[in-house]
């Protein structure tokens, strides 16, 4: 019922085809995608760093 009923989201994805298209959209995808894969290689090659010790914060 509601909001998450599967009819009411059958009907937003077929309005936002409509509107965008499937050209569109499948580029939007594959944008985000990259951009995704780019975020994750940076948090993983950056290295951590040091939080202060509870000594430090006092």
């Amino acid at each position: 019922m509601g909001i998450f009923d599967w009819k009411h989201w059958l009907v937003i994805l077929l309005v936002v085809l409509v509107l965008f298209g499937s050209k569109r959209l499948r580029s939007l995808g594959s944008d985000v995608g990259e951009a995704i894969k780019g975020f994750r290689g940076s948090v993983a090659d950056s290295p951590d760093p040091q939080l202060p010790s509870r000594e430090d914060r006092s």
